[in-house]
């Protein structure tokens, strides 16, 4: 309905059709009468439900109509209390939200400020922007693990096969050129630039036009992406619309200017200043960008000219014969009149910089000038799976040894003096990694398509062999031997996830919630169970997370209608959430195993497991995702 709502007042707003805007104000209508009929508990279910912009669409509908009505009906989708938690600046406050949730939100709290002008609302937004960035953001600019936000400042940990959901960035990107378009600060530009190339640009098959839902930063994985026909996912959808937007931000319009923000071969018309401005560039491999600028109608054009000055770049200049040339906010600013085939550059060097990350003070990304770099990693047995939606996702991962031991010294000096060590072969925009006990090449990461590549690695002082970097080695093998060993993974209380063909919940009175985090759980004598795949002769574990001010309930856990786990809650630890792990034995497990039809198109080994409430009262929380795995510890 948000798309539908936001299409039909798009035409009306780009050809002033008049049936457009009457089939939008009834949509408009209808959703003000359904909305203000909610009960507080209904309104609370839906503010955690994935309904994508519907407050941004409103509020550009009651721009046009300006009814009240409208204007209501949009502010039913604003969740004011997450509004006011962001705002506080409170840590891990967006821990366990689904990202692409919660991100729509904010950029309809920015239309309310565009729309009403409550300053307090583009506050809220900023405030956002900054938490997401800061705290939740890796080097490709895209976010979030399995659609979610994590714990702040915790990246690291949790790199896998199934980081940054491209409809993240997509929206991301449309909050990101708004706030610039309102307040002209620079850092929006920054981020939006690093984010368009190596997250959106990265995003597509160029061969078959077809986008990627995930993008992995665990290295070792691969690109996967959908089919013309039978793969149309959310990022399908936000992944055609990127693809026309791709010149939407290389300028802005001010009353006595243009502003440049991007560096793009390119060219645009600005008929009240009367100039045609054209753009000659190839970043970062030549070092100059050339404008020219033309007037439109007559000989000679005054306007002010406005040029980024790249914060990757470690040198720049600006040479503009006969015009007077100053910096402002990180802007060259050009003032004069221009003559037809008037010209200007802006030279530039750059060179390979390390980005790090915050939970982790050993594991580096590199970048080019504005391009992240990602090692060469072949195409040995890319196999892939699904997950969800029959989303498409690298399953087996061929990274090799991660942990990078330099010849000499220590890791920050080597960090340091990275472009050395990052080789530059000729002309070519390719580097080898030199001093280290493995020879990596690194090529521009959204050239990369159907391949292995690592984007992180972690590097170990010379002659390292015990202390932080074996911590991290033991953590990380970890890590790997776990992940290696699921099997299946299911999210209780979020939709999508739990009612796929596959998974197919089956459910009597259960209740989930999306709104601090997914849930599920039985009332009393009811139940809930999803069809989890497994693998025959094998030693299983169920893996539970669970909730600590559940304590006290009761958890009843089913293999269809066997129990094998029954313990009222008593976790005497410290975390908020906590997990649980119920051993299945091969033979247990093959007393219930049924063949079921997968995604991939043939059979495969499931098991049926059910949550009960009891008599008299409700179940206890099933937390965030359940996983089956096989036995993968002693």
């Amino acid at each position: 309905m948000h798309k539908i709502l936001d299409g039909i007042v798009n035409v009306y707003r780009f050809t002033g059709y008049e049936p457009a805007l009457t089939l939008g104000s009834g949509i408009g209508d209808w959703t003000y009468a359904r909305a203000s009929a909610w009960s507080e508990e209904t309104h609370r279910t839906v503010l955690g439900i994935e309904y994508g912009g519907m407050n941004d669409a409103l509020y550009d509908l009651y721009q046009f109509t300006k009814k009240e009505e409208h204007l209501k009906a949009a502010h039913f989708f604003d969740e004011e209390a997450l509004f006011e938690r962001v705002a506080s600046g409170d840590k891990n406050v967006l821990n366990n939200r689904h990202a692409n949730t919660t991100i729509p939100k904010f950029v309809g709290a920015l239309n309310r400020y565009l729309t009403v002008g409550d300053e307090k609302y583009l506050d809220y937004v900023e405030k956002f922007w900054t938490m997401v960035t800061e705290r939740h953001t890796y080097a490709t600019g895209g976010n979030s693990e399995w659609e979610h936000f994590g714990e702040d400042f915790i990246l690291d940990t949790e790199r896998t096969n199934c980081n940054n959901e491209t409809c993240n960035t997509y929206n991301m990107l449309k909050m990101t050129r708004k706030l610039f378009k309102i307040t002209g600060d620079k850092k929006y530009a920054k981020y939006y630039e690093n984010t368009l190339i190596n997250a959106i640009l990265s995003s597509q098959n160029p061969e078959t036009g077809m986008t990627m839902y995930f993008q992995p930063m665990a290295s070792g994985y691969y690109k996967c992406y959908g089919t013309e026909f039978d793969k149309f996912w959310c990022c399908t959808g936000s992944g055609m619309e990127n693809f026309t937007k791709l010149n939407d931000s290389i300028y802005f319009k001010e009353e006595d200017g243009i502003t440049v923000n991007l560096f793009l071969s390119s060219e645009v018309s600005d008929p009240d200043l009367g100039i045609r401005l054209v753009q000659e560039a190839d970043v970062p491999a030549k070092d100059t960008i050339r404008f020219t600028v033309h007037p439109l109608n007559t000989d000679t054009r005054s306007a002010k000219l406005r040029i980024r000055i790249p914060e990757w770049a470690y040198e720049t200049s600006l040479s503009a014969d006969g015009k007077t040339v100053t910096e402002e906010n990180g802007y060259y600013v050009i003032h004069g009149v221009w003559n037809d085939n008037d010209s200007f550059s802006m030279s530039y060097k750059c060179k390979v910089v390390a980005k790090g990350l915050p939970d982790c003070d050993t594991v580096f990304a590199f970048s080019y000038g504005p391009l992240l770099l990602s090692a060469d990693l072949g195409t040995e047995n890319m196999i892939d799976g699904s997950t969800g939606v029959d989303v498409t996702i690298p399953t087996n991962k061929i990274a090799g040894n991660e942990f990078l031991t330099i010849s000499e010294g220590s890791v920050k000096d080597f960090m340091a003096n990275i472009d050395f060590h990052m080789e530059k072969q000729g002309e070519e925009l390719c580097f080898i990694l030199r001093g280290t006990d493995r020879e990596l090449t690194f090529r521009p990461h959204y050239l990369k398509t159907r391949e292995r590549y690592g984007i992180y690695w972690y590097f170990l002082d010379a002659n390292s062999t015990t202390g932080d970097g074996s911590d991290i080695q033991q953590k990380r093998a970890l890590e790997e031997k776990r992940r290696e060993a699921i099997l299946d993974t299911v999210q209780p209380g979020y939709g999508q996830y739990e009612n796929d063909d596959f998974h197919a919940m089956e459910e009597r009175d259960s209740v989930g919630a999306t709104d601090e985090g997914t849930s599920r759980y039985a009332k009393p004598n009811g139940s809930f169970g999803y069809h989890m795949k497994a693998e025959e002769n094998a030693e299983l574990i169920l893996e539970l997370h669970l909730l600590r001010e559940d304590n006290g309930k009761l958890l009843s856990v089913c293999l269809d209608d066997e129990e094998i786990f029954r313990k009222r809650l008593h976790y005497t630890g410290t975390l908020t959430e906590y997990v649980v792990e119920i051993p299945i034995s091969a033979e247990i497990a093959g007393k219930h195993l049924a063949l079921r039809d997968h995604e991939s198109g043939i059979k495969v080994p499931s098991l049926y497991i059910r949550f009960r409430g009891s008599w008299g009262e409700p179940s206890a929380r099933v937390f965030g995702f359940i996983y089956l795995l096989r036995k993968w510890h002693e």
